[in-house]
């Protein structure tokens, strides 16, 4: 993949959103922790309250500035009938940069006492998982952004760590942490629509090069009262919730072969709660099936032909289990 930009653009994207961040500290209902760790270490749920506000600023870090994220409302199921729910819309002209190469959630920060899911264009500088390979891109910058989706804060360990595996300094590194059961922190996994139909793509050998631009509505599940159902929640909203639409060019015959495994109904484990297959795979995301990690709903529109495929559906039984309807 050829790239145009200088080799920190993400990160220098997002570096210019927190220094933003720094000053909106009161209204986000979020952090700066200090005295905790070298660098900026930013609280938008393990401590902080957070806010709406505080999950649509994660969310625009996580993926360097390049989407726009609203809240827009819409419509979810009940036994009683129909609700109005909210619904977070992402949406972007730069997918490959925006969700690949930054949003995705693909570094486990792991030690003996720690445990969190790393996201964001500090990847871009550490460069160590294989779609920095197949991308074909590296980022090398003075200073790196990172997410982490953790119930706890991060200790002067993980930071150098961190520090180490981007070639940067401790005091280079700004972390921006929230448990997934806080409610900037649902709100930054199920902005995560457009981004898992992009990696979809990248894992059926998809040329990603090909879609253009993307948007994405996922409904806002209900908080959970800990990182358990909050985690169930979250991926339910996503797997069994979410439609993404995207524009592509060149040709519809390999959208046609592809397609059907396409959406979250692509995978033999579709169908139920993630928490049970959470807890088949030994809570470890990265022994699920890959290929469940998507929208329930994908629609492409090809730019080139005027085609529309359509893939995948809604599944409002599961959405009404897992938000308590």
């Amino acid at each position: 993949m050829n790239e145009d930009r200088p080799d920190s653009a993400l990160n220098d994207l997002a570096w210019d959103l927190v220094h933003q961040l720094l000053n909106q500290l009161d209204e986000l209902r979020i952090d700066a922790v200090s005295g905790h760790a070298p660098g900026v270490l930013l609280d938008f749920g393990v401590d902080a309250p957070g806010s709406l506000s505080a999950g649509l600023a994660l969310t625009e870090v996580c993926m360097s500035g390049l989407s726009e994220v609203s809240i827009i409302p819409g419509t979810i199921g009940s036994s009683s009938g129909p609700l109005g729910w909210p619904m977070l819309q992402v949406q972007t002209d730069n997918p490959v940069e925006a969700c690949l190469l930054s949003q995705y959630g693909g570094w486990k920060i792991k030690t003996d006492n720690y445990f969190a899911i790393g996201s964001g264009p500090m990847r871009a500088a550490a460069a160590s998982e294989p779609l920095f390979k197949k991308l074909d891109y590296q980022e090398r910058p003075t200073g790196v952004v990172g997410i982490l989706e953790g119930s706890e804060l991060p200790g002067p360990d993980i930071i150098e760590m961190i520090a180490r595996d981007c070639h940067v300094s401790p005091e280079h590194v700004a972390l921006l942490v929230a448990p997934t059961s806080s409610l900037a922190g649902s709100m930054q996994v199920v902005a995560r629509s457009v981004e898992t139909a992009m990696h979809k793509l990248l894992e059926l050998g998809f040329d990603i090069t090909r879609v253009d631009s993307g948007i994405g509505w996922t409904p806002i599940p209900p908080v959970g009262t800990d990182d358990m159902t909050a985690i169930g929640r979250t991926n339910d909203a996503i797997l069994y919730g979410s439609r993404v639409t995207l524009w592509v060019t060149g040709d519809d015959e390999s959208i046609e072969e592809l397609g059907p495994r396409l959406p979250s109904s692509g995978s033999s484990q579709h169908g139920r709660p993630f928490l049970e297959l959470f807890k088949q795979a030994g809570y470890d995301f990265y022994q699920m099936d890959p290929l469940l990690f998507s929208p329930a709903q994908v629609i492409l529109h090809n730019v080139e032909t005027g085609r529309v495929h359509h893939f995948g559906q809604i599944n409002e039984e599961v959405l009404r289990t897992s938000f308590g309807l």
